[in-house]
């Protein structure tokens, strides 16, 4: 696997290191090893898989609170998706920075979302599908969600959203109260 730093600490791009030959090739989508060496979580309790039907479904920003934050490991296996993390860490220097990449079929590129940050994507093509490794359990009663056009972090989406669930659109704008209760939890 090649590890690629991200603007935000933290934050990696994983793409596979591949070993072709003339039936195609091999590589690892995951090594605990690997993972470990570069600090990253390597337990992962779920795996998710998510299908958007149509180009324009926008899913988060999702987070869960303390002590249930995930570590998640995305990667796109069908179609394409604009991936965003969020820094929501009480006192990281990079507080409400966001940071977007990417993920395909084609590029097989993962987006490593370590615990503290929100995570959301915006599909850029019919049919896409979504795989990825979570380090906790879903726990309801503790997640969390940033409206995708929060005034506060002017994340940069591909276009208007076509498709969103109710619960993603009438989020309220993140305000004192919100950054407080991270604060407490953290």
């Amino acid at each position: 696997m090649i590890f690629k730093e991200s603007p935000l600490r933290g934050v990696w791009l994983i793409d596979l290191e591949r070993r072709e030959d003339d039936r195609g090739f091999f590589a690892r989508f995951f090594c605990e090893r690997e993972f470990e060496s570069k600090g990253l979580a390597s337990g992962f309790v779920q795996v998710n898989n998510s299908l958007s039907l149509k180009k324009g479904t926008l899913r988060g920003m999702h987070y869960q609170l303390p002590p249930h934050q995930e570590v998640k490991v995305v990667r796109c296996i069908a179609g394409s998706l604009w991936d965003v993390v969020l820094d929501v860490r009480p006192g990281s220097p990079t507080f409400g920075r966001w940071f977007g990449a990417e993920l395909s079929a084609r590029n097989r590129t993962m987006m490593y979302v370590p615990r503290g940050f929100a995570h959301g994507f915006f599909t850029l093509e019919d049919d896409t599908e979504a795989l990825y490794l979570v380090s906790e359990f879903y726990t309801p009663n503790v997640e969390r969600c940033i409206r995708w056009n929060d005034p506060q972090f002017k994340i940069e989406w591909p276009g208007p959203p076509v498709v969103i669930s109710q619960k993603d659109r009438a989020e309220p704008d993140f305000g004192p109260g919100r950054l407080a209760e991270l604060e407490l939890k953290a």
